[in-house]
Protein backbone atom coordinates (compact mmCIF):
# COMPACT_ATOMS: atom_id res chain seq x y z
CA UNK A 1 0.00 0.00 0.00
CA UNK A 2 3.40 2.22 0.79
CA UNK A 3 4.17 1.42 -2.74
CA UNK A 4 0.79 2.53 -4.21
CA UNK A 5 0.69 5.92 -2.29
CA UNK A 6 3.76 7.38 -3.45
CA UNK A 7 2.94 6.63 -7.29
CA UNK A 8 0.00 8.71 -6.83
CA UNK A 9 1.69 11.04 -4.49
CA UNK A 10 4.00 11.34 -7.75
CA UNK A 11 1.45 11.23 -10.64
CA UNK A 12 -0.20 14.17 -8.23
CA UNK A 13 2.61 16.51 -8.03
CA UNK A 14 3.39 15.56 -12.31
CA UNK A 15 -0.47 17.04 -12.67
CA UNK A 16 0.47 19.99 -10.82
CA UNK A 17 3.61 20.84 -12.91
CA UNK A 18 1.94 19.85 -16.28
CA UNK A 19 -1.46 22.25 -14.91
CA UNK A 20 0.60 25.18 -14.14
CA UNK A 21 2.73 25.07 -17.54
CA UNK A 22 -0.49 24.65 -19.31
CA UNK A 23 -2.34 27.61 -17.72
CA UNK A 24 0.75 29.58 -18.39
CA UNK A 25 0.19 29.01 -22.31
CA UNK A 26 -2.36 31.11 -23.47
CA UNK A 27 -3.45 29.06 -26.41
CA UNK A 28 -4.13 26.08 -23.44
CA UNK A 29 -6.86 23.62 -24.44
CA UNK A 30 -9.70 24.64 -21.20
CA UNK A 31 -11.19 21.12 -21.34
CA UNK A 32 -7.95 19.43 -21.07
CA UNK A 33 -7.16 21.00 -18.35
CA UNK A 34 -10.56 20.75 -16.63
CA UNK A 35 -9.67 17.27 -17.02
CA UNK A 36 -6.20 17.06 -15.47
CA UNK A 37 -7.65 18.98 -12.61
CA UNK A 38 -10.49 16.82 -12.08
CA UNK A 39 -7.93 13.70 -12.35
CA UNK A 40 -5.50 15.56 -9.85
CA UNK A 41 -8.31 15.50 -7.51
CA UNK A 42 -9.60 12.37 -7.77
CA UNK A 43 -5.81 11.46 -6.84
CA UNK A 44 -5.79 13.69 -3.82
CA UNK A 45 -9.09 11.66 -2.83
CA UNK A 46 -7.03 8.10 -3.13
CA UNK A 47 -4.37 9.42 -1.34
CA UNK A 48 -6.42 10.64 1.74
CA UNK A 49 -8.09 7.28 1.61
CA UNK A 50 -5.00 5.24 1.93
CA UNK A 51 -3.30 7.51 4.44
CA UNK A 52 -6.56 7.13 6.48
CA UNK A 53 -6.22 3.19 6.05
CA UNK A 54 -2.73 3.56 7.31
CA UNK A 55 -3.82 5.16 10.15
CA UNK A 56 -4.15 2.42 12.76
CA UNK A 57 -7.68 2.86 14.54
CA UNK A 58 -8.30 3.83 18.13
CA UNK A 59 -9.73 1.86 21.13
CA UNK A 60 -12.89 3.47 22.29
Amino acid sequence: MNQQLVELKLEHRDLDLAIARLQADIQADELTVKRMKKRKLQLKDQIARLESDLIPDEPA
